[in-house]
């Protein structure tokens, strides 16, 4: 057993009561996988990730990697590739995998379900089995050839790499300076160095398949400036037959570098990575198409989902932690009492703000959680349109817009609760390594930050997915949200909350008002046009995000309360009606103490000017 305590009643609340998964379970492209085969995998997955993959969490930290920079290799610790081997010989991973390429296709909502277990036990296992994901993009873009060698790569689980950042260019992929240079026999010649690309070299598997981004050159019509001018190549770390998969033994021209030194996941290896430096670096382009940054941006939106339900996943097991700890720390009388010395001592559950703090933790974790499910429901939706033949732009723009919100609302939230919330609920313990917060903390942080920052996050929500897509796929989830919060068929339960959120979407409404008004100012052929406007947008563009996902997270959790209040009304067990009370505590919560902060953050970006920007650096 170890540090990871999972909650696969809510889990399953979520799927077969709240978003209805059991009902496309065992149809169209899921006909493999019905109700009971997913429960079944849920609660083996629960089990698995509970009892054994949550094992080396604690000794992978403090034992990590081992760079050996004269052979260019990276060792993991022994006892987490004994995790990885378990986690590979229970294959659960095949639900992710192609059925092309040796899986079953499974709904997305399922997936992340099991993936919220896997990536709470032990979040790095996640990215180290990376082919499922990359073998995927490589069938969906590529040619015959690109084909087979995602058959290789799935067949003897390979590892997998995107590279995108260089250490010059961090998010702005577009100044990527690496290199591709064609060859005769249709390969390439990748040359540049590339940074913080997670699991580049490891011990774990025998060969890796690296997705390098690079800007072909001496080709016609490739190769221009900005992101339209890259192209994804296929580059091993061995080369190997292109028939058999048989690696030939010979060395490809990429190796790791260097190994960063980091503050969390530590287990995992965040390497620069060299190409072509001393000898060619030779692979192949995806598709013979270049399309890079369309064809990256299948694994970019996978890496979101994923970050998303690493970091719910640690919430909840830190809210679960803190909880078991709050239920016997046994310190000061009760608050009535306080002036009595004679007062019994409780356990701090009767404190007054650690109530508080308990239901901070417990009603994020779920919304979140909700939140992650939701936007994997819309990619179910997505695949039975699709394999139906039925239009799926609709499903496809939600599922867009709410990727930046899953990952960048849902890591900061998920940060901030920890640190503020969890970890203080164990006083200066809560410090100490004796318990897992304190490394939850460490590991959380690089939620924020990698697979695009929140301000990347933020700007990617409102520039590409409100304003280019014209605000219909936000039209169409704010009707969602108005059409629930003015129903009252349903009694006055939750009256005053559903006022809260009518009132807290309004506000988003308006907020996305200003914004589009700013940005249109900020076009100079316009009357009153100057392009300083834009500042404008930019300043608000966090305050969206964070907005946005409360009202989502409100509106997700007060129907799970509606569901409850139903389920109340009826003969149900102790444990069902404890589950369900908290159900509702949590929303009538969430609702009361951030809605209305919402509320007042429509009156600071009403107020947003663009002084900032002409402050000068010297009063900063």
């Amino acid at each position: 057993m170890g540090h990871y305590k999972s909650n696969l009643r809510d889990v399953e609340f979520n799927l077969f009561e709240l978003f209805e998964r059991d009902r496309v379970l065992g149809t169209g492209p899921f006909e493999e996988v019905d109700l009971d085969t997913a429960k079944v995998a849920l609660r083996e997955v629960d089990r698995l990730a509970r009892e054994e993959l949550a094992e080396s969490f604690e000794d992978s930290d403090r034992n990590p990697t081992v760079f050996d920079p004269a052979t260019h290799t990276v060792t993991v610790p022994a006892s987490y590739a004994a995790t990885y081997k378990t986690w590979m010989d229970a294959e659960w991973w095949r639900l992710r995998v192609l059925p092309e390429l040796g899986g079953t296709n499974a709904p997305s909502s399922l997936n992340w379900a099991l993936g919220e277990f896997v990536l709470g036990a032990n979040p790095t296992l996640w990215t180290y089995v990376g082919f499922p994901t990359a073998t995927r993009v490589v069938w969906k873009h590529g040619t015959e050839r690109d084909r087979k060698i995602a058959q290789i790569a799935a067949e003897k689980q390979w590892g997998a790499t995107m590279m995108l950042t260089e250490p010059d260019a961090g998010s702005d992929v577009g100044a990527g300076r690496t290199k591709a240079t064609p060859n005769d026999d249709g390969t390439w010649n990748i040359t540049g160095v590339k940074r913080f690309i997670t699991a580049g070299e490891h011990d774990l598997t025998d060969n890796i398949i690296h997705m390098v981004l690079a800007r072909p050159v001496g080709v016609e019509g490739a190769g221009g400036p900005g992101t339209k001018g890259l192209s994804l190549f296929l580059v091993p770390k061995y080369h190997f037959d292109l028939e058999t998969g048989e690696l030939t033994g010979e060395r490809n021209g990429i190796y790791v570098t260097g190994v960063e030194k980091k503050m969390g996941v530590k287990v995992s290896a965040t390497c620069e990575m060299t190409l072509g430096a001393n000898e060619p670096a030779r692979g192949w382009l995806l598709g013979e198409i270049h399309d890079g940054i369309g064809q990256m941006f299948d694994v970019i939106e996978d890496a979101r989902m994923m970050v998303g339900s690493k970091a719910i996943a640690t919430l909840s097991s830190g809210y679960l932690n803190a909880l078991e700890y709050a239920k016997v720390r046994v310190q000061g009388s009760d608050l009535t009492r306080s002036s009595d010395r004679s007062a019994p001592k409780v356990t701090i559950t009767r404190h007054p703000d650690i109530r508080r703090s308990l239901l901070t933790q417990k009603s994020y974790a779920e919304g979140l959680r909700s939140l992650v499910l939701y936007a994997a429901s819309w990619q179910d939706e997505i695949a039975i349109g699709t394999a139906a033949g039925e239009d799926t732009t609709l499903a496809a723009a939600l599922n867009d817009l709410l990727l930046p919100i899953v990952k960048g609302y849902g890591s900061e939230r998920s940060w901030t609760v920890l640190g503020t919330e969890c970890l203080q609920t164990y006083g200066g313990s809560g410090y100490l390594q004796d318990y897992p917060l304190e490394q939850y903390v460490r590991d959380a942080k690089i939620d924020t930050v990698y697979e695009g920052t929140t301000a990347i996050q933020a700007q990617d929500l409102f520039f590409r997915k409100i304003a280019k897509n014209k605000g219909v796929a936000l039209g169409h989830l704010v009707g969602e949200i108005t059409a629930f919060a003015e129903d009252r068929s349903t009694g006055s339960d939750l009256a005053v909350e559903r006022d809260l959120l009518l009132e807290a979407t309004r506000s988003v409404e308006a907020i996305v008002a200003k914004m589009t008004t700013d940005l249109v100012q900020s076009n100079p052929n316009v009357p009153g046009g100057d392009e300083k406007y834009v500042y404008k947008v930019g300043l608000n563009a966090t305050r969206l995000l964070y907005v946005l996902g409360d009202i989502v997270v409100a509106w997700l959790l007060l129907r799970s309360a509606s569901i409850a209040l139903h389920a109340l009304g009826a003969d149900v067990t102790d444990a069902d009606r404890s589950f369900y009370e908290g159900k509702v505590a949590s929303a009538r919560f969430f609702a009361r103490n951030v809605l209305p902060v919402v509320v007042a953050e429509e009156r600071i970006a009403g107020a947003v000017d663009d002084s900032v920007m002409s402050l000068d650096e010297a009063a900063f």
